[in-house]
């Protein structure tokens, strides 16, 4: 039986969600604030959570923030207005796997609930063990650390990533002149499901182009392969 966790300062949300999951097989806690989200993941283990995103006196972005930078639990965002869209940009950025408009279907709510734990177990089944070395690729002069999540440039300047940018770079250096899909880029970017369309990828590879690349309408680090995918051309070395 799954382990739901909810929070929403809404009792009547709160208790529908409750009721609703219950009934589907779900274990559920349902919490009010960050405090009692606290308790509830320091008592025992969760397979989600439900976060909303206007809490009364709390931001769930700053809830998701507590959950670190790799969030080891999956999180669907809720939120109830659909001009909030910085706010759910910035909740996928830190992690998020999904997110809700309310209102919401509770039958949409159940969809989305098992499509990302089974996103999850999946994830977990596909990654490598935790002692799997190195962390840190150099390539064209290039550092990526995949502990740190930093990128150094061959100047030693520290550039930013998104951390979709991140998960796709972190992709390419672990398989160099290899062709990746856009399915296998879209998976390793986790890119929201309601956001993919042709071109997402295409336009994560050109934001990253312009990070790494001296001639970005020249690309010689990350090729297309025309009708399949994208290849880091050049060699990595593991550190």
């Amino acid at each position: 039986m799954k382990h739901v966790l909810v929070v929403d300062d809404d009792p009547s949300i709160r208790d529908v969600i409750d009721s609703y999951l219950q009934e589907q097989n779900f274990e559920v806690s349902a919490v009010a604030d960050g405090r009692e989200m606290s308790r509830v993941l320091a008592a025992k283990a969760v397979d989600l959570i439900i976060l909303d995103l206007k809490l009364a006196d709390e931001s769930g972005l700053d809830l998701m923030r507590g959950l670190g930078p790799r969030p080891q639990v999956p999180v669907i965002l809720l939120t109830g207005h659909a001009r909030d869209e910085a706010d759910r940009v910035v909740g996928l950025e830190l992690g998020a796997d999904d997110y809700m408009l309310k209102p919401f279907a509770l039958r949409e709510l159940l969809a989305r609930v098992r499509a990302v734990l089974r996103r999850s177990e999946a994830s977990k089944s596909r990654s490598p063990p935790k002692e799997e070395k190195p962390v840190r690729y150099r390539f064209a002069g290039w550092e990526l650390d995949t502990q740190a999540r930093t990128l150094t440039s061959p100047a030693g300047d520290d550039v930013a990533l998104t951390t979709s940018e991140f998960n796709l770079l972190a992709a390419f250096v672990r398989s160099p002149h290899r062709v990746l899909n856009r399915e296998q880029l879209r998976a390793a970017s986790r890119v929201h499901d309601e956001e993919v369309f042709d071109r997402t990828i295409d336009i994560q590879i050109l934001r990253l182009r312009r990070k790494l690349e001296p001639n970005p309408s020249e690309p010689q680090i990350i090729k297309t392969e025309r009708t399949v995918g994208y290849m880091l051309a050049v060699g990595v070395e593991t550190l």
